[in-house]
């Protein structure tokens, strides 16, 4: 078996060491709640913070690991979210959640987000590359099915610290396999990348990591097809990560639904996300990518329109039509990622990773505004269902975006090669 495929499976662990994180958000609001009484929307706001700098982070941790290697980035990031996670068990103040769990854990997360799977995957592969984003993509969604039931409970019998201090040593445990295992370049080990015909060399370091980004970015902005992947993805982010990751939780509570059953759906969302997106790679490598988008998008509206109704009829139990969402969610919920990736790669060439780690910022920011703003929608009107029909039609604008994504190549400014 070729080593890259090694490379791929400690890059599937490292990330799903890191998707532990991520799946405390919805876990975490009623308890802080309760204790602190934090209002959802301040709650929210470190929510938005955290996913915000997920995005914003990303392309700079591309270019960094260019400059500095992969597995000293990710090693390093680790360590930043099991300090941010740690920390968080001693907080006594609004600003400190702020903090710990948006500031650090938002910055450590961002430098191991999907620019990480993507600069793997094109250093690794020149075959079979939509499956191994797809994969790698899945890391994200194995992490929350192993980590949500086990950290459910622990919040709903033992409080939230514990939980936070599982995450924070899940991290730290993962660092020895990245340091260990991980290699920057096939030709470190003196390989071919996999499927490639010819040794490719191990390029020079790149100086220059942020101003790479920042060139790249204005690049890429001048082109039509940079905003509209930007805006897809925004959404996917809105309607997923600062939606139902963060709120589906507090909102089947508010119904009734005990917390651990309603952690449990969103595990279940993790199972079959990763045979969506390991699905969507391997149609990803066969059929038109825009296409892909739109029926994803498309499907994922219909749904979230249908998601009050099911919530308010489910109560406490939970009813086979709420499982066929949570099945069909699952399957839909980061099937985006591998058409939208393989169109970065599309039109921008080599600066594809970066140019995607900024679409993966806009993914980010729209998560972190729907986080924030469902919380004030909470507070505010006493149901989340605002929100899930305001997610809805969003879903129906990105699939009309993503079928009018230019299929010409864009060829971006020599200065940002």
């Amino acid at each position: 078996m070729h080593r890259a495929w090694f490379v791929a499976a400690v890059t599937f662990v490292t990330i799903i060491g890191a998707a532990a994180f991520r799946s405390l958000p919805g876990l975490f609001i009623d308890p802080l709640h309760e204790e602190f009484h934090w209002s959802r929307g301040t709650i929210g706001a470190a929510v938005s913070i955290n996913l915000a700098l997920y995005g914003l982070t990303a392309p700079f941790a591309a270019a960094l690991m260019d400059r500095f290697g992969i597995r000293r980035v990710v090693a390093i990031a680790l360590m930043v979210i099991a300090l941010g996670s740690g920390l968080t068990v001693w907080m006594t103040a609004a600003w400190q959640l702020l903090f710990c769990w948006g500031l650090l854990v938002g910055l450590g997360s961002g430098s191991m987000a999907l620019a990480f799977a993507a600069t793997v995957t094109n250093r690794w592969f020149t075959e079979r590359k939509g499956l191994v984003t797809g994969i790698l993509t899945a890391g994200s969604a194995s992490g929350q099915l192993i980590f949500l039931p086990l950290l459910s409970w622990m919040v709903t019998d033992h409080g939230w610290r514990p939980a936070a201090v599982t995450v924070a040593l899940a991290a730290l445990a993962v660092v020895p396999f990245v340091w260990l295992l991980l290699r920057d370049h096939p030709a470190d080990v003196g390989l071919k990348p996999y499927g490639a015909t010819e040794f490719v060399p191990k390029p020079a370091p790149v100086q220059g990591a942020a101003r790479r980004a920042v060139t790249v970015l204005f690049s890429a902005v001048r082109t039509g097809p940079f905003w509209l992947l930007a805006g897809t993805f925004a959404i996917c982010g809105a309607s997923t990560n600062g939606l139902v990751q963060t709120h589906f939780v507090p909102a089947a509570h508010d119904h009734g639904m005990p917390i651990t059953a309603a952690a449990s759906l969103l595990a279940v969302i993790g199972v079959f996300d990763v045979v969506g997106t390991v699905a969507s790679g391997w149609f990803t490598d066969r059929f038109e990518p825009r296409r892909l988008l739109a029926v994803y998008y498309s499907l994922r509206g219909i749904s979230l329109l249908f998601l009050p109704l099911l919530l308010q009829s489910s109560g406490a139990s939970v009813h086979p039509p709420m499982l066929f969402f949570i099945v069909f969610y699952g399957l839909d919920w980061v099937a985006t990622v591998p058409p939208t990736l393989a169109l970065c790669r599309e039109q921008y060439g080599d600066d594809s990773a970066i140019v995607f780690g900024w679409v993966l910022a806009s993914h980010q920011v729209g998560a972190a505004l729907v986080a924030f703003l469902g919380g004030v929608a909470r507070d505010t009107f006493g149901s989340y269902n605002v929100v899930w029909y305001g997610a809805g039609a969003l879903c129906a604008a990105a699939a009309l975006m993503a079928l009018v994504i230019r299929r010409r190549p864009t060829a971006l400014s020599p200065a940002a090669a």
